[in-house]
């Protein structure tokens, strides 16, 4: 085997064209309509024009980008997807995607054995994979309605807004419960409101999109059974630290690994996972919900007696070039500490760095600890109204592409209560402001931490004095 080192997308695209174009010379010439024909000068044109159009970006792919949860896919992944995307297979249809739908639950038995939905657990899982964590929540969400209808969702006040959103499309209630000082949910205002009997599903998050924090699933669990609720973890950002669990912080680790005794759970491999947009899953931990899939189709299932996706999803149709692109992913990177964790482990250690240097500032302060690649943080100021302020100038600060030192941010809105639950004494002369929020779910982000916060300590000083 040759030793390994970055490989780039340039490189790796001649083969699978290549690959495929042969691969359909197979099945014999033939001419293309000449409604598809086109100028190749006006062509190049459009495509120059295209990439003078996406240079108005920020370098999202870059480490010094730590704003958004954008991660640039692996070339592997792109490679995989542009060569499948030739033939363009439906993974609604094993009829429509023969080779991408054996693919398709290669990589699911892989996500499940990452959850622990193995058959050593006493679960035989069902599951497959969607265009994004949305759908996945809705259809975990709507498997819960059908089971319990009429019942309420409940969910973190910190949860992401699909869970809410979904609610209103399914027609029935959410709860937001109340967090910690930590941002994880409250277990006693959980328990409250599972006594009230109308709460049919608990959405335990593990990886919160704001924070970062992961909900206490491995006690909401027992509690959720005592009052007959389904748990369903949404799992969505944070899924595949389950992989280097054991790196983590004990507590959270206890709670990854309590993913195994869930009623189902969601994972978006276009996170950590390296894929392009959109690949997301939902796993459920029992077949017996297949019933609330049934529905006929008398022109779609008719080349394979075998269970086709379209059978089990709400989705219809489904790029088989997703399920190839993860396919070829984990056939270079596994579910392994030494595979993927490798790459989602430094993420971890930067945010523990970042934090460690922030707590130490004389010009910032930590929100709180981070469990997993995202930290929040804060200026130290006076007031609410100082605090908007100067974060904003952070940001606008760090998001000036004149500058030859670029580290691209974003920002959180807090209230007085989160900050004086977290020991940050504010005077309320506003009813909430902005804090600084990174991600830092780049392996490349680990070695420039040390660079990065000076980036913001010097803007921090600079805002605080433009300020005042």
């Amino acid at each position: 085997m040759s030793q390994k080192r970055a490989v780039t997308l340039a490189e790796l695209l001649p083969q699978p064209i290549q690959g495929i174009q042969t691969l359909k010379d197979t099945y014999g010439e033939w001419d293309v309509h000449p409604s598809q024909h086109v100028d190749p000068d006006h062509v190049q044109a459009v495509l120059g024009e295209l990439v003078e159009r996406l240079d108005d970006n920020f370098p999202y792919f870059h480490p010094q980008y730590a704003g958004q949860m954008l991660k640039p896919p692996h070339p592997v992944a792109v490679a995989a997807y542009l060569a499948t995307m030739q033939l363009n297979p439906n993974n609604h249809s094993i009829d429509a995607s023969r080779a991408t739908t054996a693919m398709e639950h290669e990589v699911l038995d892989q996500l499940a054995a990452m959850f622990g939905y193995t058959p050593e657990n006493g679960v035989d899982y069902m599951g497959h994979l969607t265009t994004s964590g949305t759908t996945a929540n809705l259809e975990a969400l709507w498997v819960s309605r059908e089971i319990a209808p009429g019942k309420a969702i409940a969910h973190s006040a910190d949860a992401h807004y699909t869970h809410s959103r979904m609610g209103e499309v399914l027609g029935i209630d959410t709860v937001g419960i109340p967090t910690e000082a930590d941002g994880r949910m409250s277990l006693d205002a959980l328990e409250r409101e599972l006594q009230t009997g109308r709460i049919g599903v608990v959405v335990a998050t593990l990886g919160t999109t704001g924070l970062g924090a992961v909900d206490p699933l491995a006690d909401i669990i027992p509690l959720a059974r005592a009052h007959g609720a389904r748990v369903h973890v949404d799992t969505a950002y944070g899924g595949f630290f389950a992989i280097i669990a054991d790196e983590l912080d004990a507590e959270t680790a206890r709670h990854f690994q309590a993913i195994a005794q869930a009623d189902s759970v969601v994972v978006d491999p276009h996170k950590h996972g390296l894929q392009p947009y959109g690949c997301g899953a939902v796993l459920f931990n029992d077949q017996s919900i297949l019933r609330f899939y049934h529905h006929e189709s008398p022109y779609t299932y008719f080349a394979s007696t075998e269970r086709h996706f379209g059978e089990i999803q709400l989705e219809c149709s489904r790029a088989g070039a997703s399920a190839a692109a993860l396919w070829a992913t984990l056939k270079v990177f596994p579910l392994t500490m030494q595979g993927l964790g490798a790459i989602v482990l430094p993420g971890y250690r930067a945010a523990q760095t970042w934090h460690g240097l922030i707590a130490e500032s004389d010009i910032l302060q930590p929100y709180q600890r981070p469990e997993l690649d995202i930290i929040t943080y804060l200026p130290r100021v006076r007031t609410m109204a100082e605090l908007d302020r100067v974060s904003h100038a952070i940001f606008e600060m760090a998001a000036d592409t004149t500058r030859p030192q670029q580290t691209h941010l974003a920002t959180y809105v807090v209230t007085p209560g989160q900050l004086q639950a977290r020991g940050i004494e504010l005077e309320q002369d506003a009813e909430r402001a902005r804090i600084m929020r990174s991600v830092l779910m780049k392996p490349e982000h680990e070695p420039l931490i040390p660079e990065m916060h000076h980036h913001v300590s010097m803007w921090s000083r600079r805002a605080y004095a433009a300020t005042h």
